[in-house]
C-alpha cells in the first residue's frame, strides 16, 4: 500500500489526525501525560468523520473510488486467496498488463480469478495503462474463462477501470468486437461467475467482464455507462459539471442496489477501503464464498437460465395510460 493521500473534502480530517499523532509523539518523547487532550481530539475526530463521511455526495464517492491508495485487484488477490499463479497472454497478439488473471484458492475453492489492474506510480501506470484494457486484455479474460469452464472452476472477476482503452491501435485490433464477443460468450459459460466492482466501473470496459451470476460492489465504488466527466462534456459541453452528472447518473452503490444492477454492497470503513483493506477483503471473500457455494449447487441449465434472466430484467419503464377521447 502507498501512503494515504487526501481528497479536498478530507483535509480537515487529515489535519486533525496529524495533530493527534503529533501530540501523541510529543507526549511520549517528553514523558508528559497528554491523554485527556488526545482523547478530546479523538472524540472531535470521530464526530468530524461522521459529519463528512456520513453525508458524501455521489461525486465524492466517485473521488473515493479513484483514490490513489485504494486497493487494486492484485491487492485483493493477495489478501483473499492463496497459491495464486498468474497466467499471461491472449494467444493472439500480446499480454495486456492492464488486465491480470490466473489460478488461485479461496477458502479451499479452486478458482480462476482476474481483474483490471492500475499502477501505483507513473512508471507502473504506464505499464498498466491506468487500468484501461486493450482488446488483448478482454481476449485474455475470455480465454481464462473458457479454461475455467473446461476444468469446472468458478470464476471471480474484480472490476476497476475508467473504461476500455480508446486508442487507435486498440480500435485497429478490434476493441469493440472483443468486448461484444465477451458479452455474448459470458452468457453461455457453464461455470459460476462472481464479479465485484472494487473501484471504478466505467462503461463497456467494465461491462466487458461484468456478465456474472452475482455482481457485488464496494460501498464507495461506482458502475456507470459513462464517466461523470464524459457525461458532463456531452450534456453541458463542460467537464466542470461532473458533480451534477454523477448525481444524475445514479452510479453509486446504493442506487445500483435499488435498481437491481448489483446483488449486494460490501461495506467500507469511513474514508474508504484503503483505511482497512484487510477488513474489506475479508467481507468480500465471505460474499464470494457464499455465492460460489450457492451457484455450484445449480445445474448448468439452471445456472445459465438464471444468468440470462438476471440481465433481461435490468431496466424497466412505465408508459402512461392512454387518455380516452
Amino acid at each position: 500500500m502507498v501512503a494515504i493521500g487526501g481528497l479536498d473534502f478530507e483535509k480537515p480530517i487529515l489535519e486533525l489526525e496529524a495533530k493527534i499523532e503529533e501530540l501523541k509523539n510529543f507526549g511520549s518523547d517528553k514523558k508528559i501525560d497528554l491523554e485527556p487532550e488526545v482523547k478530546r481530539l479523538e472524540q472531535k475526530l470521530d464526530k468530524m468523520k461522521d459529519e463528512i463521511y456520513g453525508k458524501l455526495t455521489d461525486w465524492q464517492r466517485v473521488q473515493l473510488a479513484r483514490h490513489p491508495a485504494r486497493p487494486y485487484t492484485l491487492d485483493y488477490i493477495h489478501l483473499m486467496t492463496s497459491d495464486f499463479v498468474e497466467l499471461h497472454g491472449d494467444r493472439l497478439f500480446a499480454d495486456d498488463f492492464a488486465f491480470v488473471g490466473g489460478l488461485a484458492k479461496i477458502n479451499g475453492y479452486k478458482v480462476v480469478i482476474m481483474g483490471h489492474q492500475k499502477g501505483r506510480d507513473t512508471k507502473e501506470n504506464i505499464k498498466r495503462n491506468f487500468g484501461c484494457a486493450h482488446p488483448e486484455g478482454y481476449r485474455k479474460a475470455i480465454r481464462l474463462m473458457r479454461m475455467a469452464e473446461k476444468f469446472h472452476l468458478p470464476i471471480v472477476i474484480l472490476i476497476d477501470t475508467p473504461g476500455a482503452y480508446p486508442g487507435v491501435g486498440a480500435e485497429e485490433r478490434g476493441q469493440a468486437q472483443a468486448i461484444a464477443s465477451n458479452l455474448r460468450d459470458m452468457v453461455g459459460i457453464t461455470t459460476p461467475i462472481v464479479a465485484a466492482v472494487i473501484g471504478e466501473g466505467g462503461s463497456g470496459g467494465a461491462l466487458g467482464v461484468g456478465i456474472a451470476d452475482r455482481v457485488f460492489i464496494l460501498q464507495n465504488a461506482y458502475y456507470s455507462v459513462i464517466s461523470p466527466e464524459g457525461c458532463a462534456s456531452i450534456l453541458w459541453r463542460n467537464s466542470v459539471k461532473a458533480p451534477d452528472a454523477a448525481q444524475a447518473l445514479k452510479l453509486t452503490s446504493e442506487h445500483l442496489l435499488k435498481f437491481g444492477i448489483v446483488d449486494d454492497i460490501v461495506p467500507e470503513p469511513p474514508g474508504g477501503a484503503h483505511r482497512n483493506p484487510e477488513a474489506v477483503a475479508n467481507h468480500l471473500k465471505k460474499l464470494i464464498n457464499k455465492a460460489i457455494k450457492e451457484l455450484s449447487a445449480l445445474s448448468k441449465k439452471e445456472l445459465l437460465e438464471n444468468r440470462y434472466q438476471k440481465f433481461r430484467q435490468i431496466g424497466k419503464f412505465v408508459e402512461p395510460p392512454v387518455e380516452k377521447p
